[in-house]
């Protein structure tokens, strides 16, 4: 955040609606209602971004079996035909067949969407997920 000035500001609600924000606030552990609602801004500036189709990050996170015979070629393939830049790949042994992978991918999201749907149904591939995130 570029202006780190705190602008306090009030927010009239229903009781019930209250009531919900503050379970929510103890259930995720955060220290303040405040915590909480930046952390919901955040997340419709980062949903907007996504919307908007602005450069925003993805991490994909798979989960697959790695005796799958040419699966790891075909997963590097896509790596490099995508048009959007792949800035860090991590890979965890969980178990004698299983790895878990990391694709942290900055670009168009579109291009993001595209890759982790091609790598997310490769065969061997036993979860995908992609987590949208992008510069606030």
């Amino acid at each position: 955040m570029k202006d780190k000035q705190i602008v306090r500001f009030s927010v009239s609600l229903p009781l019930e609606l209250l009531k919900k924000l503050d379970e929510k606030t103890l259930q995720k552990g955060y220290s303040s209602r405040s915590e909480v609602v930046r952390d919901m801004i955040r997340e419709l500036i980062v949903e907007e971004k996504w919307e908007k189709k602005e450069e925003v990050i993805g991490v994909l996170v798979i989960m697959y079996d790695h005796h799958k015979h040419g699966l790891t070629e075909k997963m590097l393939e896509v790596e490099h035909a995508n048009p959007s830049q792949i800035l860090c790949t991590t890979h965890v042994h969980l178990d004698h067949e299983t790895c878990l992978e990391t694709i942290i991918i900055k670009g168009k999201p579109e291009e993001i969407e595209a890759t982790s749907v091609k790598i997310g149904g490769l065969n061997g591939v036993k979860f995908a997920k992609l987590v949208k995130t992008a510069p606030i």
